[in-house]
């Protein structure tokens, strides 16, 4: 049964891995538009898994953790918002924002189908390769996809925003392991 379980995560994060490779490899060309959705779109992903840890989770790391993400990410939500409006742009919906939006149900579903007991495990794996993932894409396609200076600068702040959390995750993960 544990074997199944890690083999689900496994696959989870796999799956999260070959599409941002895959969208790395295709290197697509993005409009502005197209970076603020997926921007948008990562953003309000990771806030949903949070929200899962906060039904599902006993653990008061994990909890705190989650709290962290919903707040953080709904504040970078916030600045996109602000720029877009005010840059008189609307994010478009595309390939990038559609992959990772399709990975995301896969994973949703493996989490909710999680045991109280396995759950915070999965959480907090899926977090640190979640993490990793968009660090990667921000770093290495949406910045360089973006035209705009303002854009570019709000995607370049959220990068340091980015890798403590990664640091949390990966904390918190430590601690499970002990």
């Amino acid at each position: 049964m544990k074997n199944t379980k890690q083999a689900t995560l496994l696959g989870a994060i796999i799956c999260l891995f070959i599409s941002y490779s895959v969208i790395a490899q295709d290197n697509p060309k993005l409009s502005d538009a197209e970076v603020a959705s997926v921007a948008v779109v990562a953003n309000q992903i990771d806030i949903a898994y949070a929200e899962i840890a906060q039904k599902k989770s006993k653990n008061t790391e994990v909890l705190k953790f989650a709290e962290t993400m919903i707040s953080d990410h709904n504040a970078v939500i916030g600045q996109a918002a602000a720029l877009v409006k005010k840059l008189g742009v609307t994010p478009k919906d595309n390939a990038v924002s559609q992959s990772l939006l399709s990975d995301a149900e896969k994973t949703k579903k493996m989490l909710n189908s999680k045991t109280i007991k396995s759950f915070d495990k999965a959480y907090v794996d899926n977090e640190v390769a979640y993490h990793k993932a968009v660090i990667a894409a921000i770093e290495d396609l949406l910045i360089p996809e973006t035209d705009n200076a303002e854009l570019k600068e709000l995607l370049t702040n959220v990068v340091p925003a980015l890798k403590p959390h990664l640091g949390h995750a990966e904390m918190v993960q430590k601690q499970m392991s002990k």
